[in-house]
């Protein structure tokens, strides 16, 4: 039994998309570990119990702060454009 070129070629290119397709299986495993410990890695750490202003308050106050400045920042605009509130 002679072996035909086209029937080598054909092997060799099955081959080929075989080891192309296992390394890019691994590679996307990789990748997929690599999220999954930067997911827990955030988890773990306690965003919420770390102050976020200056004074040592939690969110909520932070929130309160954010918006008195919100204000504070129109007011001021108002101001330099010359709009009386």
């Amino acid at each position: 039994m002679i072996m035909d070129p086209t029937l080598v070629i054909t092997a060799a290119c099955l081959v080929g998309i075989c080891v192309v397709a296992f390394a890019l299986l691994r590679a996307w495993q990789g990748w997929l570990d690599l999220k999954r410990q930067e997911l827990e890695r955030a988890n773990s750490r306690k965003v919420f119990d770390a102050p976020e202003i200056e004074g040592g308050a939690g969110a909520g106050a932070a929130r309160i702060e954010l918006a008195d400045m919100k204000e504070r920042i129109k007011k001021l605009e108002a101001i330099a454009s010359g709009v009386e509130l």
